[in-house]
């Protein structure tokens, strides 16, 4: 998947989080998914102020323009979860027009535009978003991703850097995953170990950081290792992709067990007859 954007009446997180296909046998497995979540009405509280009694913020004390905002931008948002980016656009620019200074919805606005495949439109919001915000860990760890998807590695390091040391920032375990998937992407595979090693050992049971050590550590030739974490996801049957069978197949074959390698090989045959792994398995291709 994400780090609240601090405002009143609301505060949101757009979360986005990241995985990496470094040679063409592991594919998108390691492509965790995109992810949008509200968090509406959130006010503040009783407390004292010039010295009386000052009330609670709630909905009733919100401008018509921020009100506005707040609701295309909530539209927005759950358009955007829901795959409809056109009219999620639609829906954010309406919220930009009744309050320009919304720095979520300009990093929703982000989101979008890198969905669409507009890198500068992109990346403009992502860099509005933080000037209304400079700690906005969402919004830097949005155009972090962005930059390592233009292949600007060390721009996006920086950005992840900046969300980790963001104070009060809740979505670290997102943030390692991603730096260490750009990390090995950008070939710092040393890196990439240590920072993905990192938050397995915060968050052992999320497959996406298993998966994506397995590669690193494949990659590394550390085979023994690599196994021992591509199994961690491959034992748990909902889990189990053409991909994640692949990266076992491909490790089993250089540590020269056949027989593991053929039964696994059976299982990506039988369950994923149609994916291009198994075409490759079939083939013997296991460097592809």
């Amino acid at each position: 998947m994400t780090p609240m954007h601090p405002g009143i009446p609301i505060r949101s997180a757009v979360r986005v989080a990241g995985g990496f296909a470094p040679g063409p046998g592991l594919g998108r497995v390691l492509v965790s998914g995109l992810l949008v979540a509200l968090l509406a009405g959130c006010g503040t509280g009783v407390g004292l102020q010039g010295g009386e009694l000052r009330d609670r913020v709630t909905a009733s004390d919100e401008s018509p323009d921020a009100r506005r905002a707040r609701v295309r931008f909530e539209l927005a948002s759950a358009y955007f979860s829901r795959g409809q980016v056109a009219t999620a656009l639609d829906e954010v620019k309406l919220a930009l027009a009744a309050d320009p200074t919304l720095g979520p919805a300009h990093n929703l606005r982000g989101l979008i535009y890198s969905n669409l495949g507009d890198s500068a439109l992109a990346e403009s919001s992502f860099q509005r978003a933080l000037q209304i915000n400079p700690r906005d860990g969402d919004a830097l760890h949005n155009l972090g991703w962005h930059l390592c998807r233009e292949r600007r590695y060390a721009e996006a390091d920086e950005q992840f850097t900046r969300a980790l040391a963001t104070p009060q920032y809740r979505e670290v375990i997102r943030t390692w995953l991603a730096q260490g998937v750009c990390q090995a992407r950008g070939g710092r595979l040393d890196d990439a170990e240590r920072t993905l090693t990192r938050a397995f050992e915060v968050e052992a049971g999320n497959p996406a950081i298993s998966v994506n050590l397995a590669e690193v550590l494949y990659r590394k030739g550390e085979f023994e290792r690599a196994r021992y974490h591509v199994r961690r996801v491959n034992q748990v049957v909902d889990l189990v992709s053409a991909e994640t069978l692949w990266l076992a197949i491909r490790i089993e074959n250089r540590l020269g067990n056949r027989a593991g390698l053929n039964e696994m090989g059976n299982q990506l045959v039988n369950r994923f007859p149609q994916s291009s792994e198994a075409r490759a398995f079939l083939r013997g291709r296991f460097d592809d």
